[in-house]
Parts: structure tokens; C-alpha cells; sequence
């Protein structure tokens, strides 16, 4: 069976424990193969959000690509994937994916999901949000990007920090999924 790829792009925001459960869904359902670029800025707010660091992410990875390495497969439009994620998506990123700016394997790999018209999926972390983040993201969304910030929600009845994530996990995950487990959905009645 060949597997669909999926590239989650980890960026240097806080909420890097999205991107963690991201990669473990992708990878519980068997048929993804998870490339991870993980940002400089990432690795140092992984050191500060979990105790073994970036290594708790690269472990549940099919592929660690460095970010550095603009000539990986992954840069190229001829290599095929399902699509992108970046989670937790900085202001920084947000801004370089808008305008072009590909210096780093991350941003390349953006705008080759984006010319190449395939799902790229944007978690921007940043409160409050400023005119020119707001413009970034709409100018984003208006070419094609899923902006998907991690909203907290009520509804559900979440009992932890973990119940909230799982949602924005799901929210994130859903644009790939066909047939995900949906455990929060909203029904009236």
C-alpha cells in the first residue's frame, strides 16, 4: 500500500504540543508518511514546552528534514504530498509564507504546497492579533490557506489543558482525514 505524505512544518510559537498530537494521529492511522521541519525557534520553545524537547516530536516522525537543507525532496513540486501543516505557525512564518520569502526548507516547502495548489493548513499563534497579522492571514486565506487558530472551546466540557488541545487537534487533522474519529462535535438537541 503506498502511503499518502503529509509535511508538518513546527515553527517558533508556542503550542508546540499541537504539532505532537498532530504527528501521533498521522501516524496512528498507518497510511501517512509524517516529514517534520522543525524551525531553529521551534526547537528552542520545544526545550521549553516539554522535558526531552524537540526529540519527544522527532521520535514520532517518518522523516526529520533540517531546516536548512533547501535542497531536500520535499522542496521540490515534483515530490507529491497530501498537503501541509504548520503547528504552531509564528507571526514570522505567517509573513514569510505571504510574501514569498522562502529562505529556510520550511517556507519553501510552503510555497511549493502553494503553487503547486495543495491543502496548506495554517495554526497561527499570536494574541493579540495586529493590523498587519490580520492582513497576512486574510491575504493568506484569500489564495487558498486554512487558517485554523487554536481557539479554546466550552462545549464540550473539557476537563483539562489535554480535553482543549484534542479539539484544536481534531480541528487541524479534519482537513486531511476522511473518516476521523470526531469525539466534540456540535449537535443541537
Amino acid at each position: 500500500m503506498t502511503k499518502k505524505r503529509i509535511i508538518v512544518g513546527i515553527s517558533g510559537a508556542s503550542g508546540i504540543t499541537l504539532a505532537k498530537e498532530v504527528i501521533q494521529t498521522f501516524r496512528l492511522a498507518k497510511c501517512w508518511e509524517v516529514f517534520v521541519i522543525a524551525t531553529p525557534s521551534a526547537v528552542k520553545t520545544a526545550e521549553l514546552e516539554f522535558i526531552d524537547g524537540i526529540n519527544s516530536i522527532y521520535e514520532l516522525s517518518d522523516y526529520v528534514c533540517n531546516p536548512d537543507d533547501i535542497s531536500h525532496s520535499i522542496s521540490s513540486g515534483t515530490f507529491r504530498t497530501e498537503g501541509m501543516i504548520i503547528v504552531p505557525c509564528s507571526m514570522k512564518t505567517l509573513a514569510g509564507i505571504n510574501h514569498g520569502y522562502s529562505d529556510n526548507l520550511l517556507l519553501r516547502a510552503a510555497d511549493v504546497t502553494l503553487k503547486q495548489r495543495r491543502k496548506l493548513v495554517l495554526v497561527p499563534r499570536e494574541s493579540p492579533l495586529g493590523i498587519i497579522h490580520l492582513k497576512n492571514m486574510l491575504e493568506l486565506a484569500q489564495i487558498g490557506c486554512i487558517i485554523i487558530p487554536p481557539v479554546l472551546t466550552y462545549y464540550h466540557k473539557p476537563n483539562t489543558i489535554e480535553d482543549m488541545s484534542k479539539i484544536i487537534t481534531e480541528k487541524i487533522i479534519n482537513e486531511f482525514f476522511e473518516d476521523t474519529d470526531k469525539h466534540y462535535i456540535w449537535e443541537n438537541g
